[in-house]
């Protein structure tokens, strides 16, 4: 029997660095839409679940999710990991592919292709890492998940997901492929958690965004038309990010 994938969307209003990001406008609908449209167009993803935090901003998005027909677990505002495992003990799934709600540009060919070679190799934890940041998915078999919440015993290892097995090789089979990719912009920034990185995306929404999905390859199109867009985010460092607050974390 073919092991089943759940999607795990992550999201928040709460927002420190751009408050309420996940309902703003994207080409005429709230950027989480676009992110919930993205992962239900991906192949092989058997359900999608939104998983936040209780707050009473949240209602919005949680509105959202259910009039999209996508079921709603409302978990721990401190602790991640223990959201997203106990989302996935909720919902099943043998895999569950993470998505992020500030990512209006996952890719569901990226996505879908990760899921296929995590399947096919019996990963634990699988990602392709040659991809610009906010276009992949990452993917976690379940009893990997189990197994991080269940040993995870330092503060940042429950702030995101796959720190503990990452910190595992000898445990868990964590794969990372690189795939071929038409990409001239080495450094190109497709996550939405800044000013910046909003006036990026509302542009490329704008001239893309026909109603549907549009692959990563559209967006490599339309910047070398327009080389200097790419330059508006350029300078926002992650690294600068990566140790926010655990409070309802998304990253």
């Amino acid at each position: 029997m073919k092991p089943t994938v759940t999607a795990i969307i992550q999201a928040r209003m709460n927002s420190t660095r751009l408050p309420g990001k996940a309902m703003m406008d994207l080409a005429g609908k709230p950027m989480l839409r676009h992110v919930f449209e993205r992962v239900l167009a991906v192949a092989g993803v058997d359900r999608a679940v939104l998983a936040t935090c209780d707050s009473g901003e949240n209602v919005k998005i949680i509105d959202l999710a259910r009039s999209m027909g996508i079921p709603v677990f409302i978990g721990s505002e401190d602790n991640v990991l223990e959201r997203f495992h106990r989302a996935a003990q909720e919902f099943g799934g043998d895999y569950i592919l993470r998505v992020t709600g500030d990512n209006p540009f996952t890719d569901p060919g990226f996505a879908a292709k990760t899921i296929e070679i995590a399947l096919s190799a019996r990963a634990d934890l699988c990602y392709l890492s040659n991809l610009p940041l906010g276009t992949g998915a990452g993917i976690i078999r379940k009893s990997a998940l189990d197994a991080a919440y269940l040993h995870s015993d330092e503060p940042y290892q429950f702030e995101h997901v796959s720190p503990y097995i990452k910190e595992h090789p000898e445990i868990f089979k964590i794969i990372t492929r690189e795939i071929e990719l038409a990409n001239p912009f080495t450094s190109l920034r497709l996550t939405v958690d800044t000013p910046e990185d909003y006036e990026l995306a509302s542009i490329i929404y704008r001239n893309l965004y026909k109603g549907a999905p549009f692959p990563f390859s559209e967006v490599v199109k339309f910047l070398e038309q327009k080389p200097g867009l790419a330059r508006i985010n350029a300078r926002i460092d992650q690294r600068s990010m990566t140790h926010s607050s655990i409070r309802c974390n998304t990253a």
